[in-house]
């Protein structure tokens, strides 16, 4: 305490602080600056950057403008946050060592304690960094029709840890990005609706391949449907001799989750023309023998079962 009173003492704190103040203020200033430089030159370069990618994603017609926009102000708003995170740090650090202050128990004390969370949190950071990739790589977006670890449903929302989906019946589905180990996305550029057609065995299999491409070309053609097909129907052909049934395989290429309304209206359209050609769509039935005379009889199930009532 006594000290604290001599002159000598605030002389000798007056002077320290003087020159402290004349070797290391310049620096401290420098040091600001160059931090503020910095991190206006880092917001101007993510700005622009986001501009670019912005500008490419609107003039290219195969990508969906919106969806894209979403995921680069993702992508460059995490970005910018990362490395001012990063130089925030190295300004502290030096900061801390021009008031001579040992920054290596700090850093040591940091990684160890980085270290305990990491080890904690290391499921979370998984989450983190799957729905970074997933982003980064496009691999699905707000609005898909997505299968994911065998679930279905629609995209509601893409998050950095999690993914919500909805399913057709309403109930909603939240994954961890971590933890998805099978993604399909059924709406990704284009879809498309595979039709396994089944005709009865009497039936001219090149017939009905040509109402089936006739009925494909009129729905193409139809002006509230036709827009929603890229590509003309396509016919496979005959794809498997079935128990009762000859199975005829094709594929209607359509726009992004409109598979489905297409479809149904396919079918409606293919089972009005096939009715028209008499061409029979099979249905459950059985051959019944008569002595040595031999009657094919087509039964629906319905008319086993009185059959068998009756023979009872």
């Amino acid at each position: 305490m006594k000290e604290l009173l001599t002159t000598d003492f605030w002389s000798k704190l007056l002077e320290s602080t003087i020159n402290w103040t004349i070797t290391e203020i310049p620096g401290l200033i420098i040091l600001i600056i160059a931090l503020t430089i910095m991190l206006r030159v880092v917001k101007y370069s993510i700005s622009r950057l986001k501009k670019i990618l912005l500008r490419r994603a609107t003039n290219d017609k195969t990508v969906d403008a919106t969806e894209a926009e979403k995921r680069i102000l993702t992508l460059t708003g995490i970005i910018l946050a990362t490395v001012r995170v990063v130089l925030m740090t190295v300004f502290i650090i030096m900061l801390l060592s021009k008031f001579s202050i040992d920054v290596g128990p700090l850093i040591a004390s940091a990684g160890i304690l980085g270290l305990a969370i990491g080890f904690g949190a290391q499921e979370l950071v998984r989450d983190y960094i799957s729905g970074f990739f997933m982003l980064l790589e496009d691999q699905i977006r707000t609005g898909d029709v997505a299968i994911i670890n065998g679930t279905g449903g629609l995209v509601e929302k893409i998050e950095l840890r999690t993914i919500t989906l909805r399913d057709f019946n309403g109930t909603v589905h939240i994954f961890q990005n971590g933890k998805i180990s099978s993604l399909a996305n059924m709406t990704k550029e284009w879809s498309a609706m595979v039709f396994d057609i089944g005709v009865a065995y009497k039936e001219d299999v090149d017939q009905v391949m040509q109402i089936m491409k006739e009925v494909g070309e009129d729905l193409q053609n139809d002006p509230e449907l036709g827009s929603n097909i890229i590509e003309p129907i396509e016919i496979f052909g005959l794809d498997k001799f079935g128990d009762s049934a000859l199975i005829i395989k094709a594929r209607l290429k359509t726009k992004p989750i409109m598979q489905w309304t297409t479809g149904r209206e396919y079918r409606r359209r293919l089972k009005i023309a096939f009715d028209k050609q008499n061409i029979e769509i099979p249905f459950p039935h059985t051959t019944v023998y008569w002595g040595e005379e031999i009657n094919p009889l087509k039964l629906s199930v319905e008319q086993q079962q009185a059959e068998k009532k009756m023979q009872n």
